[in-house]
């Protein structure tokens, strides 16, 4: 009988403690492995090198970038402290500071957050209730100005607000802060920068600042900052989001590409798009240099990390001095090493595995960015701007052409013998590999549908070989043929401003097909990072 007693009071224990012991939260585990897509990599290098004041103006630099990103996320969803409180799940909020927001930007968009409805894809630009129709209606030359908002006046009119005024209080601040370390530049290029682009976010005229920025061509640190692109402008991609970038040169990696800016205008001329495609000529006074990334903020840190830099857009700054090509090592070798490497070890056939190198993966993205500059940037018939023609479309059939011009012009200079790090098969096999890489990002980002119309062309031409053990083999010649139709396309399309080709090319084709999916989920059960997500800022230099 005690023994009984004593077994049932064991029982009812076990019961308790099975009662009291918490439940796994589903929706936790969910948005851990949502945050396991991430690797972690720290933004730092040795920073023994550069003077006192350098160091200094690092750290007053640090501070005005963070200041793009508080601006970033009232245009991007509105209140973050009111979205982060509203939150219980911790591991939710660190998602939503990854995505600047409850929707994940690198899955089409979808809201994570239970009782968000989808992305806005007006973003806080324009009035919510606000048609297109209206807008189209409306008659205000400022309301496709880069750095407006859109909203309604007490009557319930459309107007437009200078960023300067509807950021006025933080735009002061960061102005403040970029003439403290003004003061402080011992480099003269620096020093007029940081005060012209001070004096930019005060008066909403920026074009000064960026011909100052691009005479800035022997400072030891970079930055960049202020409203810039216009990917968050879903609507009609008009309006331009804040960012910032603190970078530091790498002197050495630096001095391997500066030969290539008097190539530009030979390389324009020889694009194989009839001549009034590419009557326009890129300027040479521009640089290109590799920099070590020291700090993200704003619309270059939202979901993807961006790796390389070409600016600025302004089409007339790109004819009359061309555009500067910053590359950003670390944060791409860390790309190349935690995710490139492992999607090709699963996906690229054996024998074609010893062609995905790094100097391949940089040659690569450095003529990504040279080839934003090139092309063309107005329309030939009249339309105006490419950018204003093409609408919301512009930015993926801009980051498709970007790719596709890039290896073209890398496989030009293997020809022509200026670039000899190994051989032009390298180039193709990882770029290839690379496609599955940026198409994690989904097809609601520009580089996403850029990447899967890149793709879907390839197919059509069978310029690769997809094989029974889930591999694929490149096949070089038609895929290098592919490249030369595909620029033709791309430049045809943006210099007749032909929006309606654009839009129905980028709706067929720029999606996620099957086997892709298919592919992607196989890396994404292997566990590999989508992307990565940075620990960085003073404290992590050793600044504070």
């Amino acid at each position: 009988m005690k023994t009984r007693i004593i077994n049932m009071l064991v029982i009812l224990l076990v019961i308790v403690v099975a009662a009291c012991k918490p439940k796994v939260n589903q929706y936790d585990e969910e948005m851990k492995a949502k945050l396991a897509n991430f690797e972690e990599f720290t933004l730092t290098t040795d920073l023994s090198w550069l003077s006192d004041s350098e160091r200094e103006i690092v750290g007053i630099l640090i501070d005005a970038a963070a200041i793009m990103d508080d601006i970033y996320w009232t245009q991007a969803y509105g209140d973050k402290e009111e979205l982060l409180k509203s939150i219980e799940s911790e591991y939710a909020g660190e998602y939503a500071l990854i995505h600047y927001g409850p929707w994940d930007r690198l899955n089409d968009n979808e809201p994570f957050i239970p009782g968000v409805g989808p992305k806005p894809p007006m973003a806080q630009f324009y009035p919510e209730d606000m048609t297109v129709e209206e807008f189209e209606a409306w008659d205000n030359p400022e309301k496709t100005s880069l750095y407006t908002l859109v909203r309604r006046d007490a009557d319930g009119n459309l107007i437009t607000v200078p960023y300067s005024d509807a950021y006025k209080d933080k735009h002061e601040k960061a102005a403040g802060l970029m003439r403290r370390a003004a003061e402080l530049a011992e480099d003269e290029g620096l020093k007029n920068y940081l005060n012209m682009r001070a004096e930019a976010l005060l008066t909403n005229v920026y074009q000064p600042s960026d011909f100052a920025w691009m005479e800035m061509k022997e400072s030891n640190i970079d930055f960049v900052a202020g409203p810039i692109e216009n990917y968050e402008d879903g609507l009609f991609g008009y309006k331009a989001a804040h960012e910032a970038f603190v970078l530091v040169k790498d002197p050495e990696w630096s001095a391997r590409l500066t030969k290539f800016n008097a190539m530009l205008p030979d390389l324009q001329a020889g694009l194989p798009v009839a001549p009034e495609y590419k009557a326009e000529m890129p300027g040479t006074d521009a640089d290109m240099n590799v920099y070590y990334a020291l700090y993200y903020a704003g619309d270059c840190n939202a979901g993807s990390k961006t790796i390389a830099i070409n600016l600025p857009n302004d089409p007339e700054i790109h004819l009359a001095v061309g555009s500067r090509k910053l590359q950003l090592k670390n944060s791409m070798q860390a790309k190349f090493d935690k995710i490139l490497v492992p999607i090709s070890n699963m996906l690229i056939d054996e024998s074609q595995r010893h062609h995905i190198t790094f100097d391949a993966f940089f040659e690569n993205i450095t003529f990504h960015e040279v080839a934003h500059g090139m092309g063309v940037k107005n329309t030939i018939n009249g339309q105006g701007p490419v950018r204003e023609a093409l609408k919301e479309q512009y930015s993926a059939l801009e980051e498709a052409k970007a790719d596709i011009m890039g290896l073209y012009l890398v496989t030009k200079l293997y020809e022509m013998g200026e670039i000899t790090s190994g051989e032009i098969m390298n180039n193709y096999v990882t770029f290839f590999a690379g496609i599955f890489r940026s198409s994690r990002f989904g097809a609601a980002s520009a580089h996403g549908k850029a990447n899967m119309l890149n793709m879907k062309y390839f197919a059509d031409k069978g310029a690769f070989v997809y094989q029974d053990d889930g591999t694929y083999m490149v096949n070089f010649d038609v895929m290098k043929d592919a490249v030369v139709s595909l620029v033709e396309k791309i430049l045809t399309i943006q210099g007749d401003g032909d929006y309606e080709t654009a839009k129905e090319w980028i709706e067929a084709d720029g999606v996620m097909t099957g086997q892709l999916r298919n592919d992607l989920d196989r890396v994404n059960a292997e566990g590999i990072p989508v992307d990565i997500v940075f620990k960085q800022g003073k404290e992590v230099l050793g600044l504070e």
